[in-house]
């Protein structure tokens, strides 16, 4: 593409480097925000600049939180003997949307990958340990995706859990 402008240039490889965004969606949306007159690009601008700098994980569970514990952590009116284990803060918003479970979550922050470069140790299975521990949970539902890495993180996790006496319990799944 041919650029009249190095910002607009600037603009549209930025908005292309995000997931799902090509080069022609990117330049569609940059000029729509060089055309608008609502001052939406300001907007935008200072809600990114919030995500950069605000945005954390919750201390507790790993979701994606405002503060130091997020607010399904601080619940008094979630069961916090029961843990939903997810992949990620999509799976938790996905769960929640559905306003059918009333438990606390854990998001590990993946699923482990061997061929990814992704081993235990990079997910949050340590500190879901701890928490298990020093609180009084009951079950560990497994909400994680049904692929040969999903299987793997159920098993490890599972296999860690047998000798705490937690109940662990896998989501239904439909098998095709």
């Amino acid at each position: 593409m041919n650029f009249s402008s190095k910002i607009l240039e600037e603009a549209v490889l930025a908005l292309s480097s995000l997931p799902g965004v090509g080069k022609k969606s990117a330049l569609r949306l940059a000029l729509h925000l060089v055309q608008d007159n609502t001052e939406k690009h300001i907007k935008i601008a200072s809600a990114l600049q919030k995500l950069a700098k605000d945005i954390r994980k919750c201390t507790v569970c790993c979701n994606i939180s405002d503060t130091e514990t997020c607010a399904l952590c601080l619940s008094s009116a979630r069961h916090s003997q029961v843990i939903c284990v997810v992949e990620s803060a999509r799976d938790v918003m996905a769960i929640e949307d559905t306003n059918q479970f009333k438990g606390k979550y854990h998001v590990l922050g993946g699923v482990i990958s061997p061929l990814e470069g992704v081993g235990p140790s990079d997910l949050s299975i340590d500190l879901l340990l701890e928490r298990i521990k020093k609180e009084a949970t009951e079950e560990v539902i497994m909400a994680i995706s049904p692929t040969i890495e999903g299987e793997t993180t159920i098993y490890y996790i599972s296999r860690l859990l047998r000798e705490t006496g937690v109940k662990v319990s896998v989501i239904a799944r439909v098998q095709s």
